[in-house]
């Protein structure tokens, strides 16, 4: 937990609903997030949204993060100094918040992340649930709000995280030959994909 979370109202509802589920928290820049079994996801995300006093009505995106590679990676500096984006008589100042990403990058390769937003109270929660690269899967949330059917097929297609329960888990992006899934930190950057022509 970091950046004051146990004193965040959003996170201390969730963590106070379920304490089996959450895993970690932390609140960086004013933003909260929980990180979450997936064992609790449908449970809790119904939660957030049906409650009135939560009231998140609105899944504003889905991502994912592959951590195979994460920290290990070759760094690389660039070639040219490049110039602030902060206007000449700003300054930029560094940051006193830090967080972790509460779980084993060994043991969980990806977190699946929705971005939720309740219009009625103008507050906004990261939920991010840990998969495994062995089972890399979560329970669907379309039955909770419609637009998790295309965030959720996007995921699949770009990362290959199934979505349980999905009514129509198919590629979104990519065509159907495609062979792979682009997004994730294995994917050989070279790889020749089946050329596909126009049929007549």
């Amino acid at each position: 937990m970091g950046g004051g979370a146990e004193t965040r109202p959003l996170i201390a509802a969730l963590r106070g609903r379920f304490p089996r589920h959450v895993l970690a928290s932390h609140a960086y820049l004013g933003q909260d997030t929980v990180v979450i079994r997936r064992e609790g996801l449908v449970e809790a995300a119904a939660h957030l949204k049906q409650d009135p006093a939560l009231a998140f009505d609105f899944l504003m995106d889905l991502s994912c993060v592959d951590y195979k590679k994460f920290g290990r990676a070759r760094r690389t500096a660039p070639t040219m100094a490049t110039p602030s984006p902060l206007p000449y008589f700003m300054r930029a100042e560094r940051l006193s918040e830090t967080w972790e990403r509460g779980v084993s990058d060994e043991e969980f390769r990806f977190d699946v992340v929705y971005h939720l937003y309740s219009s009625p109270h103008n507050h906004r929660l990261r939920l991010r649930v840990p998969v495994t690269e062995s089972d890399p899967s979560v329970p669907t949330l379309c039955g909770l709000w419609d637009v998790a059917n295309w965030f959720e097929r996007e995921a699949w297609d770009m990362f290959g995280v199934t979505f349980s329960g999905h009514p129509d888990l198919r590629r979104l992006l990519m065509y159907d030959e495609f062979q792979g899934h682009p997004l994730r930190k294995d994917y050989p950057i070279r790889k020749r994909q089946p050329l596909i022509g126009p049929v007549n």
